[in-house]
């Protein structure tokens, strides 16, 4: 069936930054086919939608997150030791597929809301993930989380790898689906099973690898500490260190690490609310795009960032590399906007089929209500996506030609039932975090 979008203002976020103001697009099967501006042509059978003046847009990447903690939102947010307090006690007592299966549920109905369409994620019983994405419509890369502290589902690293393999079966003839390697970080699964992890990347080429890297002080002091050098050049001496790895946070770099990163190829995302919030500092990410490292914007997992649309991440972007450079210009509002779509699709190998409109790529898109009395008058349209628009501005959402939402209406999964569940699971929490404050 062929579907043709009428009377949008389209922004492509194509090597020209084209935009068509009226515009309209037409999509047939998971593909656009063709896109202009004026009359749109004429098809026999075609569903016409006029979006009545709308933002229609690429959908956002959201290039690190951590679906089945949704459930931990809010928990204990000023409490300083709150992870080794709640957060991995909780983790080790009642993360099972059926709890990640839960929270990957709620992230996603979230982020379909917020207009994001393809997510990266890391986690554990990835495979419960992939079920999710999958009955959900979104367009996904799944990191099975290999990790050295007591995590819920390896108690080994062979058990690990052998969860990296069952997800790798598990995505095996899904095209949204891109199952991932995703050692936790540098520190909590040392050398030697980096160079493992190395070694089987070498062998599944195909198979990206994300990881936490030089996100905190921890991580930084335990590499000097234990080989006397940077996280990142620890992670080189793995052995991966190496083209298309996804690197989250990047935050304690400096100018050797970024040369590092640039020359072997290394992709970073950047999590400014949940890193700000956390107060580990702010990432360099106008160094690493100079360098010319690709950078996308990840929410990280609502433990740590509370939200899981980018809307929330767009001003705390800019603003911080504003801050760092001591003026407005550093990284404006059409940058921003680029690092959420192709920049992000980029980050994550997809760029050849999503991340802009233009004829042949996927048909993953969003569209962008105006009728907020905030976003007004636009003198231009990135700046008032990064510093006026909300998640709730996003009416329409679709992922290869599938509408996941119309209206505000999502048609792939059951809201009322998705957040239930999750409250459920919240009960449960507020329970045994009595019982840890009771110990003495």
């Amino acid at each position: 069936m062929t579907t043709i979008l009428t009377n949008a203002w389209l922004l492509t976020i194509d090597p020209a930054l084209t935009e068509h103001n009226p515009g309209w697009l037409q999509i047939d099967g998971t593909s656009i086919t063709a896109l202009g501006s004026g009359t749109p042509p004429v098809i026999d059978n075609a569903e016409i939608i006029d979006c009545g003046g709308d933002i229609v847009m690429p959908g956002m990447v959201n290039t690190h997150c951590h679906m089945g903690m949704a459930v931990f939102r809010g928990l204990a947010e000023d409490v300083d030791d709150r992870l080794y307090r709640y957060i991995l006690p909780l983790e080790r007592k009642f993360v099972t597929p059926d709890m990640v299966r839960i929270g990957s549920a709620l992230s996603a109905l979230e982020m379909i809301q917020g207009g994001v369409t393809t997510v990266a994620d890391m986690y554990y019983f990835e495979t419960e993930v992939a079920k999710v994405c999958a009955a959900a419509g979104l367009r996904a890369v799944l990191g099975q989380t290999l990790a050295d502290f007591d995590p819920p589902d390896h108690k080994s690293f062979d058990e690990g790898f052998a969860r990296v393999e069952e997800l790798v079966d598990a995505c095996a003839g899904q095209p949204l689906l891109t199952p991932s390697i995703a050692p936790h970080a540098p520190y909590s699964t040392g050398l030697a099973v980096m160079e493992r992890i190395a070694q089987w990347s070498a062998d599944h080429p195909d198979v990206p690898v994300q990881m936490h890297l030089a996100e905190s002080t921890l991580e930084v002091d335990w590499a000097r500490k234990t080989h006397g050098q940077s996280t990142v050049a620890v992670t080189r001496d793995a052995g991966l260190l190496k083209p298309g790895l996804i690197a989250a946070h990047c935050l304690q770099l400096d100018d050797a690490d970024i040369a590092m990163m640039a020359e072997a190829g290394v992709h970073a995302v950047t999590n400014p609310r949940s890193n700000g919030k956390a107060g580990r500092g702010i990432a360099p990410v106008e160094k690493m795009r100079r360098a010319g490292i690709p950078v996308g914007i990840g929410s990280d997992g609502a433990m740590s960032g509370n939200t899981l649309d980018l809307f929330s991440q767009f001003a705390p972007v800019s603003m911080f590399a504003k801050l760092l450079g001591g003026s407005r210009k550093p990284l404006p509002a059409v940058d921003v906007i680029r690092m959420a779509t192709i920049e992000g699709a980029t980050v994550l190998g997809l760029a050849d089929r999503v991340g802009s409109l233009e004829a042949g790529k996927q048909a993953d898109l969003i569209r962008i209500s105006l009728a907020a009395p905030r976003i007004h008058p636009i003198y231009d349209a990135y700046s008032a996506l990064v510093f006026a628009a909300m998640p709730s501005d996003v009416t329409h959402a679709m992922v290869a030609g599938r509408w996941l939402m119309r209206d505000r209406r999502v048609e792939t999964l059951d809201p009322a039932k998705t957040t239930s569940d999750a409250v459920h699971i919240a009960v449960m929490f507020k329970a045994e975090m009595r019982q840890i404050d009771e110990v003495p």
